[in-house]
């Protein structure tokens, strides 16, 4: 009990893994560039380390030689070469390792500690907070999740690489294209139209549907959801703040089913409409669809919801319906501040789990009759900014809907902006009894 006690007491380090890997750095300055990849000079435990590194990275930066000499004359100009243990010390390191060989062995040894080190703080952190009254208990866990979420990120290890490892693999995904006929490097919307601009939505961007109401908004992200979670198996995120998770499902069925989304509502269903319904709800069942149905959900709530998503069910995509009804933390400020930070927030969120975040959003009042611009987006001036496709939806309202039941209604998707591609507009149809939208040219399956 007294060891356990006392290794608790203790951070974790090693201490002849920190030695070694400075004396491989002193045997061979060129593995500098190799240990780069993991270590920082706060990685290393001991403050002696911490400096030795700190001098042996400011050598390496102005392309000086590295050596006993001239790190001892580097620290000795910093006033740091006591503070190491003086020259002897220093000259010691060499004699703890035989080679360079295995400096990056050593060297990930020290970077485990370290992050070790930081979930250690990390913990003490969260439990100090757990016993502050005062903090709410949504954001004491949205901040532990964020610090986790930091220190995964700082293990993604980068490399260059020289082109023969890459065209290989080049060559190889170009003949995937060729003998699949798959044009799209990102996620296929299911609207061949719409994906000829975009080759798909792409990993880290932040997309934005925008519409007036009852114009289609919810039912074309829900068409989107659909094709890539059922007919492709991609899994999808869905967080709908307007509607329930049963009324959500209801439009799924009707549309998957094609059967009439009134009938299904009021249970008008003929007996043969059920054969339909089952073998649409089978696909439905099997597909790899998350939906969360929380009215009025935090900003706090939403990212840490999409975390888990995305590290319980790897989601390749996040749909949010919609965004201005997402609650800011600070409701204190102006709402334009408030739709800007949600804005941002969104746009961070994408880039942190290297999804797209698709997320819906009305168009002002002026807009009404007339094509949307990029400036009738409501608070226009951080959405705009911060996405990188904006898709703007568009129909004539020279008749109405009822007077022709059943009928097919031809709605414009304009392609506003698109950072990395050309703008432009498609055509999709709209079929209001299955509340669904389908390629212009669509063909039954």
């Amino acid at each position: 009990m007294a060891a356990a006690s006392l290794k608790d007491q203790v951070p974790p380090h090693n201490d002849e893994a920190e030695k070694a890997t400075l004396g491989a750095l002193l045997l061979d300055s060129e593995s500098i560039a190799s240990v780069l990849r993991y270590l920082r000079a706060d990685d290393f435990y001991k403050t002696a380390h911490k400096k030795i590194f700190h001098g042996v990275l400011g050598l390496f930066q102005r392309g000086e030689a590295v050596d006993l000499i001239t790190l001892s004359d580097e620290l000795k100009s910093e006033g740091e070469l006591d503070v190491c243990g003086g020259p002897a010390y220093v000259s010691s390191l060499t004699s703890t390792v035989p080679t360079s060989a295995n400096v990056e062995y050593y060297a990930r040894i020290v970077q485990g500690c370290s992050i070790r080190r930081t979930l250690a703080k990390i913990a003490r952190e969260i439990i100090a907070d757990s016993y502050d009254d005062s903090a709410e208990t949504r954001v004491i866990i949205e901040e532990a999740e964020r610090k986790i979420f930091e220190i995964t990120d700082k293990q993604q290890i980068g490399s260059y690489k020289e082109v023969r490892e890459i065209i290989p693999k080049t060559i190889e995904a170009i003949e995937k294209l060729y003998h699949t006929k798959e044009s799209y490097t990102g996620i296929p919307s299911g609207f061949a139209a719409l994906d000829h601009y975009t080759s798909g939505f792409q990993n880290s961007e932040f997309i934005v549907i925008g519409a007036r109401p009852s114009v289609g908004k919810t039912a074309l992200a829900l068409s989107m959801a659909s094709n890539m979670s059922i007919h492709h198996h991609i899994p999808t995120g869905f967080f709908t703040l307007e509607m329930s998770d049963m009324a959500l499902m209801q439009r799924m069925v009707s549309s998957e089913a094609r059967l009439n989304s009134e009938l299904l509502r009021t249970g008008m269903l003929k007996p043969a409409d059920f054969h339909n319904l089952t073998e649409a709800a089978a696909r439905i069942y099997e597909a790899p669809l998350y939906i969360h149905d929380t009215p009025n959900m935090r900003l706090l709530d939403l990212r840490a919801q999409a975390r888990r998503m995305k590290s319980q069910h790897d989601v390749r995509i996040i749909f949010v319906d919609y965004l201005t009804l997402i609650s800011a933390e600070n409701k204190e400020l102006p709402r334009h501040e408030q739709i800007a930070e949600i804005s941002r927030s969104l746009k961070a969120l994408a880039r942190e789990l290297d999804i797209p975040v698709v997320a819906l959003s009305q168009v002002r009042r002026e807009s009404e009759g007339k094509r949307p611009t990029l400036a009738d987006l409501r608070e226009s001036g951080s959405i705009e900014q911060d996405a990188d496709v904006v898709l703007l939806l568009h129909r004539e309202r020279m008749f109405d809907d009822a007077d022709i039941p059943g009928a097919d209604i031809e709605t414009e998707v304009n392609i506003a902006k698109q950072r990395n591609g050309p703008v432009g507009t498609v055509k999709l149809a709209f079929l209001p009894k299955y509340t669904k939208f389908e390629s212009m040219s669509y063909e039954s399956p």
